[in-house]
């Protein structure tokens, strides 16, 4: 029984440091950039809330605009929010490694405090493979609501064109073919010396 306690807890373990080494495999945290296509021509960015289920929107968007436009180019990545939120996510999930690994180990970490150990504590080392479960899930929870941003950004050749923070929602696929035309017919338009279009 204490193998598979001892099994189940290394498993735990590892699931916790891929999820957090896969969160942060760029550097920065972000989800890794989706290159669709890679040759000269328009570039389409979009910049999303992975955690908000978008990442789903934008392969459907992917699907539809190569069909329509197969010399565009279409990249995708995390719209990671700015400020405190994105620093308390990362602090929380270096928290959450180092808790569920003095939980597995049996730590009195109230000992050289001098400190009596408190019965939830000991529940926490008594129950260690529920305890860990409970505190991985709850962080990765609270993790998610504090990078959730909402956002659906697009922007071509890094002008924006479109922005789900400040519509509240997402472009439907005409609205988008006929921001896309209008900015492809404006960028090619041909232009005299004097500044009047052809």
């Amino acid at each position: 029984m204490s193998g598979l306690k001892l099994g189940l807890s290394c498993l735990i373990i590892i699931c916790a440091l891929s999820t957090h080494a896969g969160a942060n495999s760029d550097g920065d945290g972000d989800i890794p950039l989706s290159r669709i296509r890679g040759s000269a021509g328009p570039t389409l960015k979009f910049f999303y809330c992975y955690s908000c289920g978008y990442r789903k929107v934008f392969d459907d968007y992917v699907n539809i605009l190569q069909q329509k436009y197969p010399g565009l180019n279409i990249d995708g990545e995390n719209f990671n929010p700015a400020g405190y939120k994105l620093f308390l996510a990362k602090f929380l999930g270096m928290s959450k490694i180092l808790v569920i690994i003095i939980i597995l180990c049996g730590i009195n970490v109230f000992a050289p405090l001098g400190i009596r150990q408190p019965s939830w504590w000991q529940w926490c080392t008594d129950n260690r493979l529920y305890a860990c479960m409970m505190l991985f899930f709850l962080c990765n929870a609270i993790e998610g609501q504090l990078i959730a941003s909402g956002a659906f950004e697009i922007l071509l050749n890094d002008v924006p064109v479109w922005s789900k923070l400040e519509t509240g929602r997402i472009p439907q696929p005409p609205e988008l073919f006929q921001i896309i035309d209008s900015h492809m017919q404006f960028g090619t338009m041909d232009v005299e010396h004097d500044g009047f279009g052809k």
